[in-house]
Protein backbone atom coordinates (compact mmCIF):
# COMPACT_ATOMS: atom_id res chain seq x y z
CA UNK A 1 0.00 0.00 0.00
CA UNK A 2 1.51 3.62 -1.04
CA UNK A 3 0.10 6.74 0.18
CA UNK A 4 -0.70 9.48 -2.09
CA UNK A 5 0.70 12.93 -1.92
CA UNK A 6 -1.86 14.93 -0.80
CA UNK A 7 -1.55 19.14 -1.80
CA UNK A 8 -2.26 21.75 1.16
CA UNK A 9 -5.48 23.27 0.67
CA UNK A 10 -4.16 26.67 0.96
CA UNK A 11 -0.73 26.30 -1.56
CA UNK A 12 -1.08 28.75 -4.26
CA UNK A 13 -0.51 26.84 -8.35
CA UNK A 14 2.20 28.37 -10.14
CA UNK A 15 0.43 31.47 -11.92
CA UNK A 16 3.01 33.97 -13.86
CA UNK A 17 3.02 37.45 -12.19
CA UNK A 18 1.37 38.95 -15.14
CA UNK A 19 -1.56 36.55 -15.40
CA UNK A 20 -1.88 37.08 -11.40
CA UNK A 21 -1.89 41.18 -12.19
CA UNK A 22 -4.93 40.46 -14.65
CA UNK A 23 -6.57 38.09 -11.86
CA UNK A 24 -6.72 40.68 -9.20
CA UNK A 25 -7.70 43.40 -11.98
CA UNK A 26 -10.45 41.12 -13.31
CA UNK A 27 -11.49 40.76 -9.93
CA UNK A 28 -12.00 43.89 -8.96
CA UNK A 29 -13.21 45.29 -12.19
CA UNK A 30 -15.98 42.54 -11.29
CA UNK A 31 -16.22 44.02 -7.96
CA UNK A 32 -16.42 47.52 -9.12
CA UNK A 33 -19.63 46.51 -11.56
CA UNK A 34 -21.26 44.96 -9.03
CA UNK A 35 -21.36 47.85 -6.41
CA UNK A 36 -22.43 50.07 -9.49
CA UNK A 37 -25.12 47.52 -10.14
CA UNK A 38 -26.93 48.04 -7.00
CA UNK A 39 -27.19 51.87 -7.17
CA UNK A 40 -23.99 53.02 -5.75
CA UNK A 41 -23.21 56.17 -7.25
CA UNK A 42 -19.87 56.73 -8.53
CA UNK A 43 -18.48 58.56 -5.75
CA UNK A 44 -19.20 56.14 -3.43
CA UNK A 45 -17.29 53.25 -5.40
CA UNK A 46 -14.38 55.35 -6.10
CA UNK A 47 -14.08 55.61 -1.89
CA UNK A 48 -14.42 52.45 -1.94
CA UNK A 49 -11.96 51.56 -4.87
CA UNK A 50 -9.50 53.99 -3.11
CA UNK A 51 -9.49 52.27 0.42
CA UNK A 52 -8.82 48.59 -1.22
CA UNK A 53 -6.14 50.23 -3.04
CA UNK A 54 -4.51 51.74 0.27
CA UNK A 55 -4.92 48.24 1.66
CA UNK A 56 -3.59 46.44 -0.95
CA UNK A 57 -0.58 49.19 -1.57
CA UNK A 58 0.61 48.08 2.47
CA UNK A 59 -0.29 44.03 1.89
CA UNK A 60 1.68 44.31 -1.15
CA UNK A 61 0.18 40.98 -2.23
CA UNK A 62 -3.91 40.20 -3.99
CA UNK A 63 -5.98 41.35 -1.04
CA UNK A 64 -7.76 37.56 -0.98
CA UNK A 65 -4.44 36.07 0.79
CA UNK A 66 -5.01 38.37 3.60
CA UNK A 67 -5.44 36.29 6.60
CA UNK A 68 -7.06 37.42 10.33
CA UNK A 69 -3.03 38.02 11.44
CA UNK A 70 -2.26 40.47 8.00
CA UNK A 71 -6.13 42.64 9.55
CA UNK A 72 -4.37 42.52 13.08
CA UNK A 73 -1.42 44.47 12.02
CA UNK A 74 -2.83 46.66 9.77
CA UNK A 75 -5.74 48.04 12.12
CA UNK A 76 -3.92 47.71 15.36
CA UNK A 77 -0.29 49.03 14.04
CA UNK A 78 -0.91 51.38 10.77
CA UNK A 79 -4.36 52.54 11.00
CA UNK A 80 -3.54 53.13 14.81
CA UNK A 81 -4.10 56.53 16.05
CA UNK A 82 -6.30 57.37 12.70
CA UNK A 83 -9.93 58.68 13.25
CA UNK A 84 -12.93 55.66 13.78
CA UNK A 85 -14.53 56.49 10.78
CA UNK A 86 -11.28 56.44 9.23
CA UNK A 87 -10.72 53.07 10.33
CA UNK A 88 -14.62 51.82 10.30
CA UNK A 89 -14.93 52.55 6.59
CA UNK A 90 -11.46 50.48 5.17
CA UNK A 91 -12.93 48.06 7.37
CA UNK A 92 -16.09 48.10 5.54
CA UNK A 93 -14.64 48.33 2.32
CA UNK A 94 -12.65 45.36 2.88
CA UNK A 95 -15.59 43.30 4.50
CA UNK A 96 -18.00 43.97 1.24
CA UNK A 97 -14.54 43.38 -1.36
CA UNK A 98 -14.36 39.93 0.48
CA UNK A 99 -18.34 39.14 0.37
CA UNK A 100 -18.12 39.69 -3.35
CA UNK A 101 -15.67 37.41 -3.86
CA UNK A 102 -17.05 34.46 -1.53
CA UNK A 103 -20.76 35.26 -3.60
CA UNK A 104 -18.99 35.28 -6.71
CA UNK A 105 -15.68 34.49 -6.95
CA UNK A 106 -14.62 32.00 -4.43
CA UNK A 107 -14.17 28.48 -6.32
CA UNK A 108 -12.77 30.51 -9.27
CA UNK A 109 -9.80 32.24 -7.37
CA UNK A 110 -9.50 28.35 -5.62
CA UNK A 111 -9.21 26.92 -8.76
CA UNK A 112 -6.59 29.37 -10.36
CA UNK A 113 -4.82 30.18 -7.18
CA UNK A 114 -5.18 26.86 -4.64
CA UNK A 115 -6.66 29.43 -1.87
CA UNK A 116 -9.90 29.63 0.00
CA UNK A 117 -10.36 33.63 0.49
CA UNK A 118 -11.93 34.26 3.84
CA UNK A 119 -12.58 37.77 5.23
CA UNK A 120 -9.81 38.28 7.79
CA UNK A 121 -11.97 40.40 9.73
CA UNK A 122 -13.79 38.93 12.26
CA UNK A 123 -15.40 39.94 15.78
CA UNK A 124 -12.18 39.98 17.36
CA UNK A 125 -10.14 42.44 14.84
CA UNK A 126 -12.99 44.35 13.56
CA UNK A 127 -12.64 48.08 14.41
CA UNK A 128 -15.58 49.14 16.93
CA UNK A 129 -16.87 52.38 17.70
CA UNK A 130 -19.57 54.72 16.59
CA UNK A 131 -19.28 58.39 15.00
CA UNK A 132 -21.84 60.45 15.61
CA UNK A 133 -22.85 63.68 13.99
CA UNK A 134 -21.71 66.64 15.77
CA UNK A 135 -24.19 69.32 17.73
CA UNK A 136 -23.60 72.18 15.85
CA UNK A 137 -25.82 75.16 18.19
CA UNK A 138 -26.40 78.25 15.68
CA UNK A 139 -26.40 81.53 16.24
CA UNK A 140 -29.77 83.24 17.68
CA UNK A 141 -32.42 84.71 15.09
CA UNK A 142 -31.47 88.36 16.08
CA UNK A 143 -27.94 87.46 15.04
CA UNK A 144 -28.48 85.83 12.08
CA UNK A 145 -30.77 88.63 10.94
CA UNK A 146 -27.98 91.57 11.69
CA UNK A 147 -25.45 89.45 9.45
CA UNK A 148 -27.48 88.82 6.46
CA UNK A 149 -28.72 92.92 7.10
CA UNK A 150 -25.60 93.87 7.14
CA UNK A 151 -24.55 92.21 4.61
CA UNK A 152 -27.08 93.29 1.86
CA UNK A 153 -25.82 96.87 2.90
CA UNK A 154 -22.58 96.20 1.65
CA UNK A 155 -24.32 95.29 -1.97
CA UNK A 156 -24.93 98.92 -2.50
CA UNK A 157 -20.60 99.79 -2.27
CA UNK A 158 -19.14 96.35 -2.97
CA UNK A 159 -16.74 96.52 -6.08
CA UNK A 160 -18.53 93.11 -8.32
CA UNK A 161 -21.87 93.50 -7.65
CA UNK A 162 -23.22 90.48 -9.12
CA UNK A 163 -20.91 87.59 -7.13
CA UNK A 164 -21.48 89.37 -4.20
CA UNK A 165 -25.57 89.41 -4.64
CA UNK A 166 -25.33 85.69 -5.72
CA UNK A 167 -23.30 84.66 -2.87
CA UNK A 168 -25.32 86.73 -0.28
CA UNK A 169 -28.68 84.78 -2.12
CA UNK A 170 -27.12 81.50 -1.89
CA UNK A 171 -26.71 81.63 1.87
CA UNK A 172 -29.77 83.25 2.63
CA UNK A 173 -31.78 80.74 0.79
CA UNK A 174 -29.71 77.91 2.59
CA UNK A 175 -30.64 79.74 5.95
CA UNK A 176 -34.63 80.02 5.03
CA UNK A 177 -35.06 76.82 3.45
CA UNK A 178 -32.21 74.40 4.70
CA UNK A 179 -30.58 73.60 1.59
CA UNK A 180 -27.04 71.76 1.81
CA UNK A 181 -24.08 73.45 -0.32
CA UNK A 182 -24.05 71.34 -2.65
CA UNK A 183 -27.49 71.32 -3.40
CA UNK A 184 -27.84 75.03 -3.53
CA UNK A 185 -24.87 75.78 -6.46
CA UNK A 186 -25.93 72.13 -8.13
CA UNK A 187 -29.49 74.14 -8.80
CA UNK A 188 -30.50 75.23 -12.24
CA UNK A 189 -32.63 77.99 -13.36
CA UNK A 190 -35.25 75.21 -14.55
CA UNK A 191 -35.67 73.79 -11.33
CA UNK A 192 -37.08 76.83 -9.73
CA UNK A 193 -40.84 76.05 -10.36
CA UNK A 194 -43.12 78.57 -9.89
CA UNK A 195 -46.35 76.95 -10.17
CA UNK A 196 -45.90 74.37 -7.92
CA UNK A 197 -47.82 74.60 -4.29
CA UNK A 198 -48.32 78.36 -2.71
CA UNK A 199 -44.98 79.82 -2.83
CA UNK A 200 -43.24 77.47 -5.15
CA UNK A 201 -40.93 74.97 -5.07
CA UNK A 202 -37.06 73.77 -5.74
CA UNK A 203 -36.43 70.61 -7.68
CA UNK A 204 -33.42 69.54 -5.56
CA UNK A 205 -31.69 66.87 -7.92
CA UNK A 206 -28.49 66.43 -5.85
CA UNK A 207 -29.96 65.54 -2.35
CA UNK A 208 -27.67 63.67 -0.02
CA UNK A 209 -27.84 59.94 -0.65
CA UNK A 210 -27.94 57.61 2.80
CA UNK A 211 -25.70 55.00 2.67
CA UNK A 212 -23.96 55.86 -0.87
CA UNK A 213 -27.29 55.40 -2.70
CA UNK A 214 -26.55 58.05 -4.84
CA UNK A 215 -28.52 62.09 -5.06
CA UNK A 216 -31.94 61.70 -3.40
CA UNK A 217 -33.93 63.87 -5.61
CA UNK A 218 -37.30 66.05 -3.28
CA UNK A 219 -38.90 69.36 -4.01
CA UNK A 220 -38.42 72.05 -1.25
CA UNK A 221 -41.44 74.61 -0.83
CA UNK A 222 -39.70 78.40 -1.00
CA UNK A 223 -41.50 79.11 1.97
CA UNK A 224 -40.18 81.07 4.62
CA UNK A 225 -39.42 84.44 2.70
CA UNK A 226 -37.42 82.20 0.14
CA UNK A 227 -39.61 82.92 -2.62
CA UNK A 228 -39.12 86.60 -2.26
CA UNK A 229 -35.43 86.31 -2.05
CA UNK A 230 -35.51 84.17 -5.46
CA UNK A 231 -37.39 86.23 -7.27
CA UNK A 232 -35.16 89.55 -6.26
CA UNK A 233 -32.27 87.22 -6.99
CA UNK A 234 -33.38 85.92 -10.34
CA UNK A 235 -34.91 89.32 -11.63
CA UNK A 236 -32.20 91.73 -9.94
CA UNK A 237 -29.13 89.39 -9.98
CA UNK A 238 -28.99 86.44 -12.82
CA UNK A 239 -28.78 88.88 -15.23
CA UNK A 240 -25.64 90.41 -13.96
CA UNK A 241 -23.90 87.27 -15.15
CA UNK A 242 -24.52 87.63 -18.81
CA UNK A 243 -25.92 84.28 -19.14
CA UNK A 244 -28.70 82.98 -21.18
CA UNK A 245 -31.87 82.29 -19.50
CA UNK A 246 -33.26 79.68 -22.72
CA UNK A 247 -30.12 76.90 -22.38
CA UNK A 248 -31.13 73.54 -20.69
CA UNK A 249 -28.67 73.33 -17.85
CA UNK A 250 -28.12 76.98 -17.47
CA UNK A 251 -26.88 76.80 -13.93
CA UNK A 252 -29.22 79.04 -10.92
CA UNK A 253 -26.15 80.56 -8.99
CA UNK A 254 -23.68 81.24 -11.71
CA UNK A 255 -19.57 81.82 -11.74
CA UNK A 256 -18.13 84.43 -13.64
CA UNK A 257 -15.98 81.93 -15.54
CA UNK A 258 -17.04 80.93 -18.81
CA UNK A 259 -16.98 77.40 -20.06
CA UNK A 260 -15.06 76.43 -23.89
CA UNK A 261 -18.59 77.17 -25.70
CA UNK A 262 -19.07 80.39 -23.65
CA UNK A 263 -21.43 79.21 -21.18
CA UNK A 264 -21.44 80.72 -17.41
CA UNK A 265 -20.46 77.90 -15.39
CA UNK A 266 -22.23 77.11 -12.10
CA UNK A 267 -20.30 78.78 -9.05
CA UNK A 268 -18.06 76.38 -7.10
CA UNK A 269 -18.00 75.34 -3.23
CA UNK A 270 -15.28 77.81 -2.44
CA UNK A 271 -16.72 81.13 -3.28
CA UNK A 272 -19.53 80.84 -1.60
CA UNK A 273 -17.60 79.60 2.21
CA UNK A 274 -15.48 82.53 1.37
CA UNK A 275 -18.20 84.87 0.57
CA UNK A 276 -19.96 84.01 4.01
CA UNK A 277 -17.10 83.74 5.94
CA UNK A 278 -15.75 87.37 5.12
CA UNK A 279 -19.45 88.71 5.88
CA UNK A 280 -19.65 86.85 9.26
CA UNK A 281 -15.71 88.36 10.09
CA UNK A 282 -17.44 92.04 9.32
CA UNK A 283 -20.76 91.84 10.63
CA UNK A 284 -21.13 88.78 13.32
CA UNK A 285 -17.44 89.10 14.74
CA UNK A 286 -18.30 87.28 17.38
CA UNK A 287 -19.39 83.89 15.19
CA UNK A 288 -16.09 84.79 12.74
CA UNK A 289 -14.88 81.07 11.50
CA UNK A 290 -18.06 79.74 12.91
CA UNK A 291 -20.33 80.53 10.97
CA UNK A 292 -21.06 77.88 8.13
CA UNK A 293 -23.09 77.01 5.37
CA UNK A 294 -23.96 73.72 7.38
CA UNK A 295 -24.49 75.83 10.53
CA UNK A 296 -27.24 78.05 8.25
CA UNK A 297 -28.71 74.76 7.70
CA UNK A 298 -29.11 73.88 11.43
CA UNK A 299 -30.32 77.05 11.85
CA UNK A 300 -32.99 77.00 9.40
CA UNK A 301 -34.26 73.54 11.09
CA UNK A 302 -34.30 75.47 14.50
CA UNK A 303 -35.77 78.48 13.72
CA UNK A 304 -38.44 76.56 11.76
CA UNK A 305 -39.03 73.99 14.85
CA UNK A 306 -39.38 77.06 17.35
CA UNK A 307 -41.99 78.95 15.17
CA UNK A 308 -44.22 76.06 15.13
CA UNK A 309 -43.45 74.01 12.47
CA UNK A 310 -44.18 70.72 12.98
CA UNK A 311 -41.29 68.10 13.24
CA UNK A 312 -42.06 65.65 10.67
CA UNK A 313 -42.33 68.55 7.84
CA UNK A 314 -38.96 69.82 9.20
CA UNK A 315 -37.59 66.28 8.47
CA UNK A 316 -39.19 66.26 4.63
CA UNK A 317 -37.72 69.63 4.47
CA UNK A 318 -33.78 68.89 5.05
CA UNK A 319 -34.24 65.48 3.48
CA UNK A 320 -33.48 63.34 6.48
CA UNK A 321 -34.19 59.80 5.55
CA UNK A 322 -34.36 59.35 9.69
CA UNK A 323 -36.34 61.89 11.96
CA UNK A 324 -33.65 60.79 14.86
CA UNK A 325 -31.30 62.86 12.21
CA UNK A 326 -33.54 66.04 12.69
CA UNK A 327 -33.72 65.90 16.31
CA UNK A 328 -30.14 66.72 16.68
CA UNK A 329 -30.46 69.82 14.26
CA UNK A 330 -33.68 71.01 16.60
CA UNK A 331 -32.13 69.87 19.77
CA UNK A 332 -31.52 73.41 21.54
CA UNK A 333 -34.85 74.33 20.79
CA UNK A 334 -36.79 71.22 22.01
CA UNK A 335 -38.09 71.46 25.41
CA UNK A 336 -39.82 68.39 26.98
CA UNK A 337 -37.52 67.68 29.44
CA UNK A 338 -37.25 71.08 30.65
CA UNK A 339 -41.24 70.57 30.49
CA UNK A 340 -41.33 67.32 32.11
CA UNK A 341 -39.57 68.51 34.80
CA UNK A 342 -41.38 71.44 35.65
CA UNK A 343 -44.70 68.72 35.25
CA UNK A 344 -43.15 66.51 37.89
CA UNK A 345 -42.52 70.03 39.94
CA UNK A 346 -46.15 71.02 39.85
CA UNK A 347 -47.35 67.02 40.31
CA UNK A 348 -45.41 67.59 43.47
CA UNK A 349 -46.86 70.24 44.76
CA UNK A 350 -50.30 69.67 44.35
CA UNK A 351 -49.34 66.28 46.33
CA UNK A 352 -48.12 68.22 49.01
CA UNK A 353 -50.90 70.76 49.17
CA UNK A 354 -53.50 67.76 49.56
CA UNK A 355 -51.71 66.69 52.44
CA UNK A 356 -51.25 69.72 54.43
CA UNK A 357 -54.89 70.28 53.76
Amino acid sequence: MSLTVVREIRSPHALAVEDLDDLETDVLAGYVLARAASGLADGSVQKDVSCLGQIRSWFGRPLWEMEPPDADRFFGQVMRGTAVATRQLRAFSLSTYFRFIELRMKSELYRLTGRIAECPLDEMNTPSGRTRMGLRIPPEEHEVEHLFAGWRGDLATCRKFGPAARNFAAARLMAKVGLRINEARMLDLSDVRWELGRYGKLHVRHGKGARGSGPRERMVPLINGGDVLLRWYIEDVWGQFDADHSRPGAPLFLSERRGRDGSSLRMGEHALRLGLAEAAERHLPEWAGKVTPHVLRHFCASQLYLHGMDLMAVQELLGHEWLVTTLRYVHVHRGFVEESWAAGQRRAAERLAGLVT
